[in-house]
């Protein structure tokens, strides 16, 4: 059964590949969707509209933080789950939102309510409060064929399940956090997430999301020298591949392992480019 107190916002920008997958996903858990389009130059926000979704135009982001709020602010419903577009809810995940959610719309005006024989892990808390935003876990499923569950990759664990009510901001700074009022839990299944899809994709990725990591460091006057470059890919190989074991994951842990050392390392050669540029 379709949930109408919750909506699915997916944001995206170039996503006419994944858009529709996401959308079918999404509709597992309801039918109020949203897509916040940071103006995508192919027919991503026509197929969007053609699966059933409200579109919204945003400015254009490298990253997905400045339209969270914008995003959320959009949605009607008490409820909204953040979805990427190379993200995929299944049916287990939908039926537990779904609980969530139910649970929610029965609860007292003290914010508690009679813990059911049924509950299941932390959907309620042990003082019976209901929380007001959870964490999920992600299964990052590289080029949609291997699951990495070591090399740090697991769980990944973002809060994507939020009410409304206690919303109050969402800073616009990559990797930030949102404000919330209230208490966090934590959801039992987790989410598919296809990243990389191809070598030369995450690449260029790299050369965007680092740069931006770059400036965060520059601003923060972060020192950087010739021996910073080699201790921060080596200890990042050793993070990865060693001690959070990305070599249980096969080749595709391994390659994924250097990688990560390899992105490291062009964040501090961006910022030794621009802390020397000053000085030229």
């Amino acid at each position: 059964m379709k949930n109408s107190e919750c909506t699915v916002i997916i944001h995206t920008h170039n996503e006419s590949v994944n858009i529709a997958e996401s959308i079918n996903s999404a509709k597992l858990l309801t039918d109020n969707i949203i897509v916040i389009d940071m103006e995508s130059k192919d027919n991503t926000a026509n197929l969007a509209k053609k699966n059933g979704a409200q579109v919204f135009s945003f400015p254009f982001s490298h990253y997905v933080e400045p339209s969270r709020e914008f995003g959320i602010k959009k949605a009607k419903t008490e409820w909204v789950f953040l979805l990427d577009a190379d993200e995929r809810i299944t049916e287990k995940l939908a039926e537990e939102i779904q609980s969530i959610v139910m649970l929610n719309s029965f609860q007292h005006q003290d914010n508690k309510i009679p813990k059911p024989a049924s509950q299941r892990g932390e959907q309620v808390r042990d003082d019976g409060n209901i929380p007001t935003h959870y964490k999920i876990s992600r299964k990052n499923i590289f080029g949609k064929t291997k699951w990495l569950r070591h090399g740090g990759w697991w769980p990944d664990q973002q809060i994507r399940l939020i009410n409304t009510k206690y919303f109050k901001a969402w800073p616009k700074d990559i990797h930030s956090t949102p404000k919330i009022e209230g208490e966090m839990a934590y959801l039992q299944n987790p989410i598919k997430h296809y990243f990389h899809g191809n070598l030369e994709r995450m690449v260029d990725k790299t050369t965007i999301f680092e740069n931006i990591e770059s400036d965060l460091l520059y601003k923060a006057n972060r020192s950087v020298k010739t021996p910073t470059f080699f201790r921060k890919f080596l200890g990042e190989l050793y993070r990865r591949l060693i001690a959070k074991m990305g070599f249980l994951d096969g080749p595709l842990g391994v390659i994924e392992s250097f990688y990560q050392a390899y992105s490291k390392t062009i964040t501090y050669l961006y910022l030794y480019e621009k802390k020397n540029s000053r000085s030229l």
